[in-house]
């Protein structure tokens, strides 16, 4: 391997999203994800044993783009849902800032951190 590229991060996703698809094409028995297969294994073998670093490298770095792009929407989603037992999420009403109030406190005055306007709510 000295002189080659090697596995990176999206030859991994690949390998791993090539082998989900031949558990679907085992039960399916569908010879077009088959072909599928083969070339997804075809192409990682050819990154994996690229000499052309710099393309390789640029093709990695747009997949990490996209991945973190994707994991963030993920983890902000998964934290409002667990936020959502715990707390309101309010809307400023002039400028619309997301405020965070406890659940169970009853009717409360609201104070924006922004803008200060202040604004009555239920919790």
């Amino acid at each position: 391997m000295v002189g080659r590229y090697g596995v990176d991060e999206l030859t991994r996703f690949i390998l791993l999203l090539d082998c989900l698809l031949m558990v679907f094409s085992l039960l399916l028995r569908n010879s077009v994800m088959n072909f599928i297969c083969i070339f997804l294994i075809l192409l990682c073998y050819l990154r994996m044993f690229s000499k052309n670093y710099s393309q390789r490298f640029k093709e990695n770095q747009m997949y990490l783009k996209y991945y973190d792009r994707f994991a963030n929407k993920y983890a902000s989603v998964k934290y409002a849902i667990q936020q959502h037992g715990i707390y309101h999420i309010y809307k400023c009403p002039s400028c619309k800032q997301k405020i965070r109030i406890p659940k169970g406190k009853g009717k409360i005055s609201i104070t924006c951190p922004k803008c200060n306007k202040q604004f009555i709510k239920h919790s």
